[in-house]
C-alpha cells in the first residue's frame, strides 16, 4: 500500500523561518502549501521550495495580506479545494510594524496579522485537521504557533483594547501578539485534544531575516545587533515539533531549540485564554465571519 503523502500548510513562506521550514518539509516529500504576502517574494521563494524538493513532494504557494481577515478566508477557501488532509497547521506569519495601522476591516494591523489571522485560518481549516486525525490517531496532527519570549514583558492582554487604540508602541503591540498566541494554543488545545489534534507553540530566538523590516527603528537596531541565529535553526525545531512523538501529546506546550521551555505564568492563564477566545470570536463576527 503506498504511504498517503502528508501535507503540512506553513504561513509565511515567503521569507525566513517559513520558507526555511517549507524547504525542509518539501525536501521530506511532504505536501507543501505555503503562503506570503508579497507577490515577488513569494514568487522567488516558490522557487526555492520547489527547488529543494524531493522526487514526489508537491508544492502549492498562495498568496494574501494576512492584516486582512478577507484575505485569510479566501486562501483557507483555496487551501480546501487543495487538499482534503492537512496533518500539520504552522502558523508563522506574523510580523511587527512602526507604527499604529489600522487596516481598512477597522483592526489594529500587528494583532489582526498575528493573532487575528491564525485563529481565524486553524477555525477554517478545523475540518481538514479533524479528518486527518481520525485517520491518524491521536497526537499527529498538530498546530503549531510562532510566538516569541517577548510575551514575557507584559502583565496579560489589554482585554479592554485589544487593538490598541490607547497608549500604542511598537514593542507592547508584539508583545501582546506573542502572548496571544501562547493563550490561543493553550485554549485551542482544551477544544480540541479530544479529537487527537495537539496544539503547541515555540520561541524562535532571535534570527537573522527580514521579521524586523516594518518595525521602527529601535526595533530594527535590537534585532541586528542580537540576531544571533539564521532561520534554518528555528525551522529545524518546527519540523521536529511537527514530526517527534517528543512533541506530541501533551499540548499546550512551548518549545525552543528542540526543548520544552516553560513559558511566562501569563500565559498559563487559563481563564485569559478562554476570554481571549471569546473576544476573538466577537470581533471575527463583527467582521462578518
Amino acid at each position: 500500500m503506498t504511504e498517503t503523502q502528508r501535507v503540512a500548510v506553513v504561513t509565511g513562506a515567503s521569507a525566513g523561518i517559513g520558507k526555511a521550514t517549507a524547504k525542509i518539509l518539501a525536501g521530506d516529500a511532504w505536501r507543501v502549501i505555503g503562503t506570503g504576502r508579497d507577490p515577488q517574494r513569494s514568487t522567488a521563494a516558490e522557487a526555492e521550495i520547489r527547488a529543494a524538493a524531493r522526487d514526489g513532494a508537491r508544492v502549492d504557494f498562495l498568496r494574501g495580506d494576512f492584516t486582512l481577515m478577507s484575505d485569510v478566508k479566501r486562501v483557507a477557501d483555496e487551501i480546501k479545494g487543495l487538499t482534503d488532509r492537512i496533518d500539520v497547521l504552522i502558523n508563522n506569519a506574523g510580523g511587527v510594524r512602526d507604527q499604529r495601522y489600522e487596516t481598512a476591516e477597522g483592526t489594529e494591523a500587528t494583532f489582526a496579522a498575528n493573532h487575528l489571522a491564525p485563529f481565524l485560518l486553524t477555525r477554517e481549516l478545523m475540518p481538514l485537521l479533524q479528518a486527518t486525525a481520525c485517520e491518524r490517531g491521536p497526537g499527529k496532527v498538530r498546530v503549531l504557533a510562532v510566538s516569541s519570549s517577548a510575551h514575557e514583558y507584559i502583565p496579560g492582554m489589554k482585554f479592554g483594547d485589544l487593538n490598541m487604540k490607547e497608549g500604542f508602541t511598537t514593542g507592547s503591540a508584539y508583545c501582546q501578539a506573542k502572548l496571544a498566541n501562547l493563550l490561543f494554543s493553550r485554549e485551542l488545545e482544551r477544544r480540541v485534544a479530544h479529537k487527537g489534534i495537539v496544539a503547541q507553540t515555540m520561541h524562535p530566538g532571535r534570527v537573522a531575516s527580514n521579521f524586523a523590516s516594518h518595525g521602527d527603528r529601535d526595533m530594527q537596531d535590537y534585532m541586528a545587533a542580537n540576531a544571533d541565529s539564521q532561520p534554518e535553526e528555528p525551522a529545524e525545531t518546527l519540523v521536529w515539533m511537527a514530526t517527534s512523538d517528543e512533541a506530541g501529546s501533551p499540548g499546550a506546550r512551548y518549545f525552543h531549540l528542540k526543548q520544552e521551555v516553560p513559558a511566562a505564568p501569563q500565559a498559563l492563564d487559563d481563564a485569559a485564554a478562554r476570554q481571549l477566545w471569546d473576544q476573538t470570536e466577537a470581533m471575527l463576527a463583527e467582521l462578518g465571519y
